[in-house]
């Protein structure tokens, strides 16, 4: 399988958010960076990480289907950051206090403890404290991130957990804390965390990658064809970066050196085509109320989909079963909020959608 000559070596756009990230973790400020999948949200956590020179710690809350899973992927976590000699010896010392014990054996390393009910809070407060002495040991800093942390709230029904993670996210002088999600939840105006919104990137931010990414490959656009590019990528690098690809794949079986626009057209078809599963997976996973908000949006995007006009043009539901379906899809990341006029955020699927209907 050719590998995708594409995938950015370096930031794409975001300048202005980088220096905003690197001033919060450089003053040991926690941070939540919201927008939808593909926005480049952990590229730019890494980025910024990588410049002030922190080690960064990634837990994934999707794979944590329960507290005792949570505590299990931290310290895995953990131990595929500080893996040095010196930093394991470090762990073993802290641990003979703690309520786990690091094992060594065949090249691994792992934390145990026995789990049993009401002793979770002290394993919790245990390994959140773990990074705050290592950084302090070694004169460093540790940037802890939380992809996808609303998904905690699927399993901690009584929030004591988010409760307690937002809790140790005050406390540690050396260890900030970056939340990724799609949206902010309530309770992030009542926090002292900063939030930093990704949305779509401005056709000039995305140009200069796409030209001297084309170029490398010996390929340009004509004007046109770039035109129609980045109008059916609606700045999102994701889409951008897959359907660079599929340009490229189709000028090396075709032998073109300059791309038309009915070129990228035709690419753009067959790349669709290619997710038409994908797709209609997604919409089988999507209730009806759902599923005609996204057809409407993409036949008529606008931005007043609440208007008495255009519920009625689609035959939408009114009032709260309207505003439901709208803050479902931004929750999910398939729908823009208002301050980008209700766009659908995935556009090849918003072309796709369009394709099928008309």
């Amino acid at each position: 399988m050719l590998s995708n000559p594409f995938t950015p070596q370096n930031l794409v756009g975001r300048g202005v958010q980088l220096d905003q990230v690197k001033q919060i973790l450089a003053q040991d400020g926690d941070l939540l960076m919201t927008g939808v999948p593909g926005s480049g949200r952990h590229t730019l956590i890494r980025a910024a990480a990588q410049q002030l020179g922190a080690k960064v710690l990634e837990i994934d809350c999707l794979r944590a289907t329960n507290s005792q899973r949570l505590l299990e992927l931290l310290a895995e976590g953990l131990l595929n950051v500080f893996i040095t000699p010196t930093e394991l010896g470090l762990i073993q010392r802290w641990s003979t206090e703690q309520p786990l014990v690091l094992e060594q054996a065949g090249g691994r390393s792992r934390l145990v403890w026995h789990f049993s009910a009401g002793s979770e809070w002290n394993l919790l407060q245990a390994l959140l404290t773990l990074p705050q002495k290592i950084a302090e040991w070694l004169n460093c800093r540790v940037v802890l991130v939380f992809q996808n942390f609303p998904h905690i709230q699927t399993w901690d029904r009584g929030g004591k957990w988010e409760h307690n993670l937002r809790q140790e996210i005050q406390q540690h002088s050396r260890v900030s804390y970056a939340l990724i999600a799609t949206v902010p939840q309530p309770w992030v105006d009542d926090s002292s965390l900063q939030v930093i919104t990704l949305g779509p990137l401005d056709n000039h931010e995305l140009q200069p990658w796409l030209e001297s990414s084309m170029a490398t490959e010996g390929l340009q656009f004509d004007p046109d064809g770039q035109t129609l590019f980045l109008h059916y990528v609606q700045g999102h690098l994701g889409e951008a970066i897959a359907l660079a690809r599929r340009i490229w794949l189709d000028c090396r079986t075709s032998g073109c050196i300059e791309i038309l626009a009915h070129q990228v057209h035709r690419s753009t078809l067959l790349l669709v085509e290619d997710l038409s599963l994908t797709f209609e997976s997604l919409i089988l996973l999507l209730p009806p109320s759902q599923v005609r908000v996204l057809e409407s949006l993409a036949l008529d995007p606008t931005d007043s989909p609440h208007s008495q006009e255009y519920i009625r043009k689609h035959q939408l539901s009114r009032g709260g079963s309207l505003q439901g379906a709208l803050a479902s899809l931004e929750q999910k990341g398939l729908v823009y909020g208002p301050e980008y006029s209700y766009r659908i955020t995935l556009p090849l699927l918003a072309f796709w959608l369009k394709h099928r209907l008309v």
